[in-house]
């Protein structure tokens, strides 16, 4: 049976604080969004586009580009901040690793981003599924870069070791938010194993990229952001989203304000100023939003200066 925030039924109700005009979802290209969602609802997958209601949904989907949700979409945890069902997951689909390839191959994608609800219920976290994701992807989709937005595997030893050997072009994991405001916002995880999984994820295989995100306006200070941004470079993180929060509904964490434009991209200066290859900044910057333009640019980025070594 399908549970939605059990946590959050006895809570009192926190007012959703009106969007400011600067905050606008897009539809680019219907007949591309209906195409997508078509391949989805094909092969019966989930994403955390849908799942997470993420405002970004119409502009990706326009462009063919959806974020694969995979072991289902019950969620055995319950941040406060997260729109997706708690619950008692179901048994894994053994077939969905094939499915997703296959998804993959039909949009065409470049870079393919694979994330998850956390699975605490099962031994190894999901690792073992999330590898055989990769591998069945790769199969069929060669030229396709992998991107993988993993939950932290707390107190599931070293299984997060199947997911870096199946080396993902691109490891993510999200910090969320300040270490501070965890006991609140993110009760299930811990700020400290989040870092590790990062630091030790870079220190095996050093080709992997690795990749954080945070919130903000969920009550944290800028200080308190820029001590975390700290804290993801001493684990050698290597790309950096900030968006955002969005209170989904009036159970959830209360909304502390909204950030402005010029704030943003104040964060952003700062994040590249410590030596973060790719830092992506604006108020509906998700995980995901962007993802593959982002990555393209850094290729070619790094192609050119390449060429320009080899030519000097």
């Amino acid at each position: 049976m399908k549970i939605r925030h059990p946590e959050k039924i006895n809570k009192p109700i926190n007012p959703i604080k009106k969007k400011p005009n600067w905050i606008k979802s897009k539809l680019l290209n219907s007949q591309e969004f209906f195409l997508t969602k078509s391949i989805v609802n094909q092969h019966k997958l989930k994403t955390v586009c849908q799942e997470a209601n993420c405002p970004n949904i119409t502009e990706c989907w326009s462009k063919r580009h959806a974020t694969f949700l995979i072991m289902g979409e019950i969620c055995t945890r319950a941040c406060a901040f997260c729109d997706v069902s708690t619950g008692k997951p179901m048994p894994l689909n053994q077939q969905e690793p094939m499915k997703i390839a296959s998804a993959i191959k039909k949009l065409n994608l470049k870079h393919a981003v694979i994330t998850s609800v956390d699975r605490d219920d099962l031994v190894d976290g999901g690792a073992e599924h999330f590898s055989d994701v990769i591998i069945e992807t790769r199969k069929i989709n060669p030229k396709t870069t992998i991107e993988v937005l993993t939950p932290d595997f707390l107190r599931k030893g070293q299984s997060y070791k199947k997911v870096i050997e199946a080396k993902p072009d691109v490891f993510n994991h999200n910090i969320e938010t300040v270490p501070g405001l965890y006991r609140q916002v993110r009760p299930g995880s811990r700020y400290f194993a989040s870092l590790e999984l990062l630091k030790n994820t870079k220190q095996i295989d050093k080709n992997i990229f690795t990749k954080s995100g945070l919130m903000v306006g969920l009550g944290e200070n800028k200080d308190e952001i820029i001590q975390v941004m700290d804290d993801l470079r001493s684990a050698e993180v290597d790309f950096l989203t900030i968006g955002q929060y969005l209170q989904p509904s009036t159970k959830h964490h209360p909304l502390n304000r909204y950030y402005t434009l010029e704030e943003f991209d104040e964060l952003k200066n700062v994040a590249i100023s410590k030596g973060f290859l790719l830092v992506s900044s604006s108020p509906l910057t998700r995980s995901s939003y962007h993802a593959d333009e982002d990555f393209a640019a850094l290729q070619k980025n790094r192609l050119n200066q390449t060429n320009a070594q080899s030519i000097s």
